[in-house]
């Protein structure tokens, strides 16, 4: 692997270790790359205000996609910003009570958003223990939300929102859910993806990770044969596909490994970004 011009990474089992937080040595050998000046950017599902909470004081990054590129920075700058039809929303929303399935809908700043009258179907989703199929640090996200993460409303405004989790921990419930964005989608135009079985996104049609970092890239005059790029889950698809150079998790599923160009020797919650850039960039 050549030099990279510049560096994205994926948060959620990439930066992020099982308990949802980036480790000192993780940030210690990112801000060694950009004293390289090696630009290093997160490109996460992750809505705007989910980010910096779960990094150590003094963490610093050279720009943020979130939502799975609906929102762009660099440094401080905003580059671009994709919201859904309104009209989308509220069916959405919906439909989510219909089918009993837990949503949350994020502005393009400030924390998800969830009716207060559909508070008691949410923490149903959550109750008890954590079914094996599901990841740690999905189902601890989740009831970190139900505990104070979500913002509780009487009424959903027309805010401009960039995007809705959807999560189930019965893969029946997920299946219906799927169908009815299905259905939905002959109405309305928007995209999904899935960062995990349990979960479904939405987002602005054709708008993804690469459609982000394209934008990053037009500004920064780079071509993205030059970029690295690193991720666990199947909304990295897209960054996968798009980058010059791609490296997956250990800890990611065998059909992702097979599409990447490298696979990282420890996983996520074994500091595996901070021993791949040291391995592979650093040294």
């Amino acid at each position: 692997m050549k030099q990279p011009q510049a560096i994205f990474l994926d948060m959620d089992g990439t930066l992020l270790r099982e308990d949802n937080y980036v480790s000192e040595e993780t940030m210690t050998t990112i801000h060694q790359v950009r004293d390289q000046g090696i630009p290093v950017f997160i490109a996460t599902g992750r809505g705007q205000s989910e980010i910096l909470t779960r990094t150590p004081e003094g963490f610093c990054v050279d720009g943020i996609i979130s939502s799975n590129g609906m929102t762009g920075y660099l440094d401080e700058e905003l580059l671009f910003q994709h919201t859904l039809d309104f009209s989308l929303v509220k069916e959405v929303i919906e439909a989510a009570r219909e089918l009993e399935i837990y949503y949350e809908v994020f502005p393009t700043t400030g924390e998800g958003v969830a009716l207060i009258q559909d508070q008691a179907t949410l923490e149903a989703e959550i109750s008890g223990e954590k079914p094996a199929d599901i990841l740690g640090s999905e189902w601890n996200e989740r009831v970190e939300a139900i505990s104070g993460g979500i913002t509780w409303v009487d009424e959903i405004k027309d805010v401009g929102y960039s995007k809705f989790y959807c999560f189930s921990k019965d893969q029946k419930k997920i299946a219906q859910w799927k169908s009815r964005l299905n259905e939905i989608h002959a109405r309305y135009p928007f995209s999904t993806s899935s960062s995990t079985p349990a979960n479904v996104e939405i987002m602005v049609t054709e708008k993804n990770k690469a459609t982000g970092i394209q934008g990053i890239l037009t500004r920064l005059n780079i071509d993205p044969a030059n970029i690295l790029v690193m991720g666990d889950s199947f909304n990295d698809v897209p960054m996968f596909e798009y980058a010059g150079y791609s490296v997956a998790m250990k800890n990611a599923p065998d059909q992702l490994k097979a599409m990447t160009d490298d696979v990282t020797r420890f996983t996520n919650d074994e500091n595996g970004v901070s021993d791949y850039l040291k391995t592979h960039v650093l040294s």
